[in-house]
């Protein structure tokens, strides 16, 4: 199927039915929870599914925050974007980088389009968001914010105005890698109430034909929670005290959700999706490491103990490929005549890139079963490929494994997180459900992909989508 065929089913969105669009984001919502095998009693989303459609939503790659939520909404791939992730090269210089915030996106996305068709929008919590850009509405940035001293919000005063009806709108869940879970559970639902907070008091005061909402405080408790909760995590204890925070945040956040259903009437489509899943962490994996012990990287000093690659000096005349990147990996090539002190010849690139791809997906892991490993070009994810792309995304483990970039280990195998405790990876698929007007009931679709979102929901406000917008309309 191409990127702009519609779903070949009459489950979907009807073209130019739907009055207004409500969509609720929740960040790395884990489709296993809400209508696979270990589904929790979520009687407002499930009610959604009963009266529309629902299924698994692709992610981008790689299956992350940023850029999957971009992506989303604007229907161009990640390549596209130039975004490859949190932290990106700025060029191809040897430690230049950039954090890819809302500047970082130089396309439309759907509330630029329909603020140009005079609708009103109204956006939430949507991350990259920030430095704010005007729209026909109200905005209000979402974790890359630095703080709400700057200004979060379009129009400025909206910002004041939240923190005057909510008390205080927050951010994030600050330090959410830390041992000390009964405080992170206490922030995290406060974080997750402030943010439907913020979303009923838009809702109710401003007029609105779209509105959508991020959720992200579903992403902090899955890192912050999941051997807890999930059987299958090779650190879970039964028993243990919590348990069942999984199924309690669900609930809540269901019940949230059905008060802002409340602001839906008949000719409303609605959609809860999530930009990625997320699965149990069973280890890392030390890329650099590993690079070193092969000969493809080498240091001018051997460190005497877990160090930061970026605190490292590299031999780079004599150095192929390195690695960045968090859970999953970015392999860069140190080619000759695009990087400083290149040494790789354009003649070899392919040989070392297919070199490189056959030995990481050769990997065992510590038991010496294989591992899984999937070693990707760019080209091959991507409609177009800008920017200093990497040479190489790299998921380990079917993305059990996150990628460690810390050197000086005596394993390339670790299972202590380089950055703090953090018990999930995102996972590829995420949440789709949609229901309103033209939408079937009781049908459950395949072949969902992050980028029909976009058309979708233009299609269905009767708009003409952006030249170059991928995606095919749910229809």
């Amino acid at each position: 199927m191409s990127h702009t065929e519609p779903v070949g089913n009459a489950a979907g969105v009807g073209r130019g039915l739907a009055e207004k669009v409500l969509i609720i984001g929740l960040d790395c919502a884990a489709p296993r929870f809400i209508f696979g095998p270990d589904a929790f009693e979520l009687p407002n989303t499930q009610a959604l599914m009963r009266q529309g459609c629902w299924g698994l939503l692709e992610s981008c790659h790689p299956p992350i925050t940023v850029p999957a939520w971009a992506s989303m909404f604007s229907g161009r791939d990640p390549g596209e974007l130039g975004v490859y992730g949190f932290r990106n090269r700025k060029d191809y210089s040897y430690d230049a980088m950039f954090t890819a915030n809302g500047a970082a996106i130089k396309v439309s996305r759907v509330w630029d389009t329909l603020s140009r068709k005079g609708r009103k929008t109204g956006v939430l919590g949507v991350p990259q968001t920030y430095p704010v850009k005007a729209v026909n509405g109200w905005l209000a940035s979402g974790f890359l914010a630095p703080n709400t001293d700057a200004q979060f919000t379009y129009p400025k005063e909206f910002g004041q105005e939240l923190i005057g009806a909510l008390g205080e709108y927050i951010l994030d869940v600050r330090d959410f890698r830390t041992d000390d879970k009964d405080r992170l559970r206490r922030d995290i639902f406060a974080f997750m109430h402030n943010r439907f907070d913020a979303a009923e008091h838009l809702l109710s005061n401003k007029p609105w034909d779209f509105f959508v909402m991020v959720e992200m405080a579903m992403d902090r408790l899955h890192h912050g929670f999941w051997k807890y909760c999930d059987p299958e995590h090779p650190k879970y204890e039964p028993g243990n005290r919590y348990e069942d925070v999984f199924r309690a945040f669900y609930e809540a956040a269901d019940a949230r959700i059905g008060r802002l259903l409340e602001h839906a009437d008949r000719d409303t489509l609605v959609m809860v999706v999530s930009d990625h899943g997320a699965k149990a962490m069973h280890g890392g994996f030390c890329i650099n490491q590993w690079l070193i012990n092969e000969g493809y990287l080498v240091l001018t000093e051997t460190p005497d103990g877990p160090k930061r690659f970026e605190d490292c000096q590299v031999d780079w005349s004599r150095t192929r490929a390195w690695s960045s990147g968090g859970y999953y990996a970015r392999v860069f090539l140190n080619v000759e005549g695009r990087e400083p002190e290149g040494i790789v010849p354009a003649s070899a690139y392919e040989d070392l890139r297919t070199e490189l791809i056959e030995r990481i997906e050769g990997l065992a892991g510590p038991d010496d079963a294989p591992l899984g490993n999937r070693a990707h070009r760019p080209s091959d994810l991507y409609r177009e490929v800008q920017g200093a792309a990497p040479d190489l995304i790299v998921y380990f483990g079917d993305l059990h494994w996150r990628s460690v970039g810390m050197v000086g280990f005596d394993s390339v195998y670790t299972f202590e997180n380089d950055t703090g405790p953090d018990d999930a990876n995102h996972d590829y698929h995420g949440v789709f459900i949609m229901s309103g007007p033209g939408v079937e009931s009781r049908s459950e679709l395949n072949g969902l992909q992050l980028m029909d979102i976009a058309p979708t929901v233009l299609a269905a406000m009767g708009v003409d989508r952006p030249q170059g917008m991928g995606g095919k309309v749910i229809a």
